[in-house]
């Protein structure tokens, strides 16, 4: 990442402090943050302002923004809702192959390894020490949580979501907006929308 125009950070939560140290670690200019949660305006987040709704980052005529939440039917509302030009997040620590493929608005995390001919969808968060073996397709949208470990030939659907330390076998497939819960050991397929959690993995009811 090179350093050009400022980049706003929509989302003032604590996923937003680690958007903004691996932006500044890369060299980046942060210059303000914006969020919906009208009790936040006026305040600090990692040092940097908090100045009103999303929506008033546009008004500003800010153009490079990186979507700071990590809900994700938040970020995929926050993206269909307005035109920024949308950076990658890619921490210096970070480890990922030439051969890969990052979406725009993916951020890659520090000391995460992403490896040869996986892609990482549009807004995906590989987070804090995340292992992404080769082969592996993360569609738009999904976010593992800190040292999520997947094997070789892994996809995973859009919205997905992967808890935080949570491993998933070799060539296997977690449907859209799937969870996996924490320190699972994913072992068979997880279909669309289903919650799994255990070692090894299981369906959760409801």
């Amino acid at each position: 990442m090179s350093s050009q125009q400022p980049i706003a950070i929509l989302g003032a939560g604590g996923h937003a402090k680690v958007v903004i140290g691996a932006l500044r670690a890369a060299g980046e200019t942060v210059t303000a943050a914006f969020d919906d949660d009208e009790s936040r305006a006026g305040s600090l987040i990692s040092g940097i302002p908090v100045q009103g709704p999303i929506a008033h980052a546009n008004e500003l005529g800010l153009r490079r923004a990186v979507i700071a939440v990590g809900d994700n039917d938040t970020r995929r509302r926050i993206a269909e809702s307005f035109d920024f030009e949308w950076v990658q997040v890619r921490h210096p620590t970070s480890w990922i192959d030439p051969t890969t493929s990052i979406g725009v608005g993916a951020m890659i995390f520090a000391h995460a390894v992403v490896q040869g001919d996986s892609t990482i969808g549009n807004h995906a968060i590989v987070n804090t020490g995340a292992t992404v073996d080769h082969d592996c397709v993360v569609a738009a949208f999904a976010h593992f949580g800190p040292g999520v470990s997947l094997g070789g030939g892994v996809s995973i659907g859009e919205s997905a979501l992967v808890g935080v330390g949570a491993s998933i076998k070799p060539h296997l497939s977690i449907g859209e907006k799937a969870t996996i819960g924490c320190g699972a050991a994913v072992i068979t397929n997880v279909a669309a929308g289903i919650r799994a959690a255990g070692v090894p993995a299981r369906p959760l009811s409801d």
